[in-house]
């Protein structure tokens, strides 16, 4: 119930293929009556899901002492003392041509690095919706109901990234505590008005997906305690899945890494 108030519906639709923001979709003249009717159907599935407990929502999360070394690597370390290396996160460096005053950014410049004394941290997740998905989905399947069926994978995959979301802000708010005094309504956490980012492997600013190995089985090895496993290629098991890192610093933001050599 906590996670399903932070759903950003107007993804929701786009997945449906109508586009337009919630709640004004709902009265748009040319999408309205279709948006309105399945907005409609997915409240009344979702009263069922919490009701009934049908979906579980699990989550690991880690926070480790952590410094750039060199360009592009975050080292991070076993604790406080910073003399062991736990592992390293491998990032990328937009290698594109670009105007002086833009440099080319990698999330390691999010890490204060190593030889500036400065001891930083990065954090990490992983976290599922997606337990009971598929059972759920196949009980609508054996009814021929395959709406139901489509719609409950589409709510899950909504309530990952609400959960996402909600664990984010108790993150900046509670676990790590950077920005205790944060009052953000649902709006403004949709278009991310907040301090600091979650970018996951695999995703523009991080694109390799290999780097989830390092992210479940060194930093997150307890993730087979939450239902979670990676396939050899990488896929996250349930389908309704999120895993990331997370950065604190005040500048801090998505980007592109786009076109980069083979090196």
């Amino acid at each position: 119930e906590d996670i399903a108030a932070r759903i950003d519906w107007s993804v929701f639709f786009q997945a449906w293929e109508l586009k337009g923001y919630f709640p004004q979709i709902l009265s748009d003249p040319v999408a309205g009556k279709e948006a309105a009717k399945l907005y409609e159907d997915a409240q009344v599935l979702l009263k069922q899901i919490i009701g009934r407990k049908l979906l579980k929502a699990n989550a690991g999360i880690g926070f480790f002492p952590a410094n750039t070394a060199g360009d592009d690597d975050v080292e991070v370390y076993t604790d406080e003392t910073r003399s062991q290396i736990r592992t390293v996160i491998h990032t990328l460096r937009q290698q594109s041509e670009k105007s002086q005053d833009r440099p080319n950014m990698a999330l390691a410049d999010f890490i204060a690095p190593k030889e500036s004394g400065v001891p930083d941290y990065i954090g990490c997740f992983a976290l599922t919706t997606g337990i009971g998905v598929d059972e759920l989905a196949h009980e609508y399947e054996k009814k021929h109901d395959d709406y139901s069926s489509i719609m409950t994978k589409a709510l899950a995959d909504r309530l990952a990234e609400a959960f996402a979301e909600r664990i984010h802000e108790r993150v900046r708010k509670e676990y790590w505590g950077y920005a205790a005094d944060e009052n953000l309504t649902n709006e403004e956490l949709i278009k991310e008005k907040y301090r600091g980012i979650r970018p996951a492997p695999g995703y523009p600013a991080c694109p390799d997906h290999s780097e989830k190995f390092t992210l479940f089985q060194n930093l997150l090895k307890e993730t087979a305690d939450i239902g979670m496993s990676l396939t050899e290629n990488c896929a996250m098991i349930p389908a309704s899945s999120v895993s990331g890192y997370y950065f604190s610093h005040p500048q801090s933001g998505y980007f592109g890494i786009g076109k980069i050599g083979r090196d």
